[in-house]
């Protein structure tokens, strides 16, 4: 005989079919958190084989969410941009110290060894299943627009948006701080840069993009001057 079932009989079929999918979801966002907590210790890891990138990662990370909200990205491109940014330099553990605490010109071979950075970073990153092509962004963030960038030699429509993002944010606040072989440039001398090269080397959109969400940024402050002597004691130390 057909039995039809209560609504009290309906009320414990529907929390029972639900609480395995409550499981689940409760499983994929834990998976999440973990995740966006091992890029933030990878982001660490980085600052501390670099110090006179402290701050820089985090700058890049914030300038670039700016660019894509405004450039209109979906939300999921964003976090992939924020997470990229973070540890877009994780390359340069692989670099020796007494090459990235030189407080000069580096040398034709020395300046090969740091641009291998883009692609240690990919070979760190690419065997990890991450929600986001952060390896990918990682790799292509000294890529440019017409070729010639590194490692690849990638042309625009061979790279990611995100990349695109990540590479101008990463010039611009480059050139505005201070590295052990010059001191800080300025904004005024990074955003000319990027002017002027705009179409050439940078991503036009990108580059307008920025140059509306200047301001709306707050730096990470390094405080760089009053801590030139004990970083180059630090990086003493380490060689």
């Amino acid at each position: 005989m057909y039995h039809s079932e209560t609504p009290r009989e309906q009320r414990f079929t529907a929390v029972e079919s639900q609480q395995p999918a409550d499981q689940l979801t409760t499983k994929v966002e834990e998976a999440h958190r973990n995740l966006k907590g091992m890029i933030r210790i990878l982001e660490k890891m980085v600052e501390l084989k670099d110090p006179y990138t402290a701050g820089h990662q985090q700058n890049v990370a914030a300038m670039a969410v700016a660019i894509g909200r405004k450039m209109g990205l979906a939300s999921d491109q964003l976090e992939s941009i924020e997470l990229a940014g973070a540890i877009h330099d994780i390359g340069k553990i692989g670099i020796p110290t007494d090459i990235l605490c030189k407080p000069g010109r580096l040398s034709d071979i020395e300046m090969t060894l740091v641009q291998e950075h883009a692609a240690h970073g990919f070979s760190l990153l690419q065997g990890v299943s991450f929600t986001w092509p952060l390896a990918e962004i990682v790799h292509q963030h000294h890529e440019r627009v017409n070729g010639s960038g590194y490692p690849r030699g990638l042309e625009g429509d061979d790279m990611l948006v995100e990349s695109k993002i990540v590479a101008v944010a990463d010039v611009f606040d480059a050139m505005a701080s201070h590295r052990p072989y010059r001191p800080a440039l300025g904004e005024k001398a990074a955003l000319e840069e990027l002017r002027k090269n705009k179409g050439i080397l940078y991503d036009t959109q990108v580059v307008n993009a920025l140059e509306a969400v200047l301001g709306e940024v707050q730096p990470v402050e390094n405080k760089q001057t009053e801590r030139n002597e004990g970083l180059f004691r630090f990086c003493l130390e380490s060689i």
